[in-house]
């Protein structure tokens, strides 16, 4: 049997972590591991809460990033010998019941990445006007690159094979590190497939935080990285 794991990335989702759990625990009774990246807010004790043999927190002592964040649960998830890993926001936009779907495709892939934009599902919402630009754009050049065709550069709902995780030099702290997965996908040679998710927005005033939140400045962030990574895999 493979050993499979959800990994929540977590930071100042004090309002959403407890039904997202229940939610989670409806389609799917497997291992979960939270990782609590410095919230301020009362997070870290609800997840302490929520803990139990098959869900694992591990509270962080200060903020340093989501792409931080990931990486450090992919090194827990590595270490532990798991199989298979879904990760998944925990503010809300993800809902739970893509889950077995997910862990049932990736088998044959080596990343399964959720789009919000594949197909228009009921009850999508829109979403804002500078993230959906900055997305087509990123997008855009990222296929320019790979070839991959795919929709959505930036959704977090994703599912990963666990030994091609191992084979990933990921290193960026913020929001841009799904970038460097994308250019490394490609030198790599990984199989990658896309799968539609919903697309929920339900609170528009949700911010990036500091700098980031002027829309220039981050794509210019993104670009960045992207230009780096390419000289960085020669591609």
């Amino acid at each position: 049997m493979s050993r499979t794991v959800v990994f929540i990335p977590v930071y100042n989702e004090e309002p959403h972590l407890v039904g997202l759990l229940q939610r989670l625990r409806q389609v799917y009774s497997g291992d979960v591991l939270c990782v609590d990246d410095g919230s301020v807010d009362r997070s870290g004790e609800v997840l302490r809460s929520l803990e139990g043999p098959s869900t694992r927190v591990i509270v962080e002592p200060s903020n340093r990033g989501y792409g931080a964040t990931l990486l450090r649960g992919f090194r827990e998830v590595i270490s532990e010998g798991y199989d298979f890993v879904i990760t998944m926001d925990s503010d809300g936009q993800h809902r739970p019941d893509w889950i077995p779907e997910f862990f049932a495709t990736i088998p044959t892939w080596d990343v399964v990445s959720g789009s919000r934009y594949h197909s228009e599902i009921d009850g999508n919402g829109t979403a804002p006007a500078d993230r959906r630009r900055i997305n087509i754009e990123v997008t855009k050049l990222i296929n320019q690159i790979t070839g991959f065709g795919i929709t959505d550069a930036f959704c977090g709902f994703k599912a990963y094979r666990v030994e091609a995780l191992k084979q990933l030099d990921l290193r960026e702290s913020g929001y841009a590190m799904p970038l460097q997965l994308w250019i490394q996908a490609k030198a790599l040679g990984l199989r990658v497939r896309e799968m539609p998710v919903s697309r929920i927005y339900d609170d528009p005033h949700r911010t990036f935080g500091g700098e980031l939140d002027v829309p220039e400045t981050r794509l210019a962030y993104y670009l960045d990285t992207i230009t780096q990574e390419r000289k960085r895999w020669n591609l």
